[in-house]
């Protein structure tokens, strides 16, 4: 019974981390736009506006 429990505990293990590990893709696959979109306003903001001040 020992052996049985190990491999249901490695088991479960296991589908802990997949399980996380789906969860963060799919907030990472939601939030991409977003971030992307602010971290290109702030490059534009960073790069354009020393521009017009020279």
């Amino acid at each position: 019974m020992v052996a049985i429990d190990n491999m249901v505990e490695n088991i479960r293990y296991k589908s802990q981390i997949l399980a996380r590990t789906n969860k963060i893709d799919s907030a990472v696959s939601a939030s991409g736009i977003v971030g992307f979109t602010v971290g290109l306003l702030v490059a534009v903001i960073l790069i354009v506006l020393p521009a017009l001040l020279v």
